[in-house]
């Protein structure tokens, strides 16, 4: 089966399929993997293939990879598609490597598109065949593999990352449509500099999309004098069809995102609905959204109200489960929540200081009556002595150090005097009095 495979017909096939590279020579970008000496580069160069994952955003060569790879082997080639494909069609598959890999030595590359919409029992059904090596799978996701695909998978595949293409990748494959394309390169066509700005800037770092567009923009273009056709910034954000006022791989991907954590954490509940929609409508990724959330909960409420982690974490469930458009009912409705309440980073900055007196000092060790002493060498040697069992005192409570001796004056978790912290405070000052160690 060719993968780059073209219509037959009258019709030419979209300029990103016509423009599609066949081998490693003509792949533009991703070079951490395909540069000289690079791991996925030494394996075309020596044919080794074995089983991969290619893990990256829409547009950065996934699909074309495959293909380049299944030109580079040799081998019988089939590429399906999760979203389309099912557990015949997946069999089918499998038994023909099978049979070629008994009689004749030789195994089959299955390319499978969106892998992660496969469930576990598709998956697992890849698991014989990619282990013995009759069935050589390149899986692409858009997805985190470690939360995607299967553990047994993982262990028997590489997962190559690929990154959003560079603005220089972008601009590259720009030039090569221009120049090469058996149709745009007749049309002598200039792209003015504002223009390739606004082309690169507005694919969000996916060529498929840049390349759509600049066909579209390519249509658009009036003939001037001298025969020369100039693509003008204008032209490309019609081709577009709307201006995109968020990048999602881009700044602003970034500065939204800020601005909708700083306004939970300013606790204004309209700032962060008003950002939550300009993400939602520029097709941020939910669980991205969600994820940010949760951290939110623990960084900037904590313990002043610990039902927004409970809430936060039912919100990522919620969302994940029901997908758009009625996940923005959740997802606003857990903002609203996040952004009103009362608000403490204190767990935040006790985990910063613990993680640094730990790194500080390096050779504290557990206190002798910390610790347990199951053998009678252990007791001996001063194990759980002097261990008071807090559920024999009153109140279940009774001093005793539960610091290392050198840092046995540090007060890492300092509630603030509001929300549930301030219960929280008031307990620990009633415990420990009003001394700064608690012992």
């Amino acid at each position: 089966m060719d993968l780059f495979s073209t219509n037959k017909g009258n019709s030419l096939p979209p300029l990103a399929e016509r423009l599609r590279p066949r081998s490693i020579s003509e792949f533009i970008g991703q070079m951490h993997l395909l540069g000289e000496n690079k791991p996925l580069r030494n394996m075309l160069d020596s044919k080794l293939i074995r089983s991969m994952i290619l893990w990256g955003p829409p547009g950065s060569g996934k699909t074309t990879l495959a293909g380049i790879i299944s030109n580079t082997s040799g081998y019988e080639f089939y590429a399906i598609s999760a979203v389309s494909s099912g557990v015949k069609e997946l069999k089918e598959i499998i038994d023909k490597a099978n049979v070629s890999f008994k009689y004749y030595k030789n195994p089959i590359i299955v390319f499978i598109d969106e892998m992660h919409r496969f469930n576990k029992s598709q998956q697992d059904l890849l698991l014989h065949s990619v282990e013995k090596g009759s069935l050589l799978l390149i899986g692409a996701t858009t997805e985190n593999p470690s939360f995607e695909i299967n553990p047994p998978i993982l262990s028997r595949t590489s997962v190559f990352t690929l990154n959003l293409l560079s603005k220089s990748d972008l601009i590259k494959i720009a030039e090569r449509a221009l120049n090469s394309d058996e149709v745009l390169s007749k049309r002598n066509i200039t792209l003015e500099k504002d223009a390739e700005n606004t082309l690169v800037r507005y694919s969000g770092g996916d060529a498929r999309i840049m390349l759509n567009a600049l066909e579209i923009a390519s249509s658009l273009i009036k003939r001037i004098n001298g025969g020369k056709q100039i693509l003008t910034a204008k032209i490309i954000e019609e081709a577009y069809l709307r201006k995109p006022k968020y990048d999602k791989s881009g700044e602003e991907h970034y500065n939204t995102i800020s601005a909708f954590i700083k306004s939970i954490r300013g606790s204004n509940p309209d700032g962060a609905i008003f950002w939550l929609a300009k993400m939602l409508d520029a097709g941020e990724d939910i669980k991205f959204i969600a994820r940010r959330m949760i951290i939110a909960a623990s960084e900037d409420i904590g313990n002043a109200e610990p039902e927004a982690l409970t809430l936060s974490v039912s919100c990522f469930n919620a969302v994940n489960a029901i997908g758009m458009p009625e996940a923005r009912i959740i997802l606003s409705q857990t903002v609203a929540f996040l952004a009103s309440c009362p608000k403490s980073n204190a767990s935040y900055v006790a985990i910063n200081e613990a993680l640094r007196d730990v790194r500080d000092f390096p050779t504290t060790t557990v206190p002798l009556h910390l610790r347990n002493a199951p053998t009678e060498l252990m007791k001996d040697a001063g194990y759980h002595k002097g261990y008071k069992y807090v559920h024999d005192y009153k109140n279940h409570f009774t001093e005793q150090e539960y610091l290392p001796a050198e840092l046995s004056s540090r007060t890492y978790y300092r509630p603030e005097d509001i929300g549930k912290e301030k219960e929280i405070s008031a307990r620990l000052k009633l415990l420990w009095g009003n001394t700064k160690n608690r012992r």
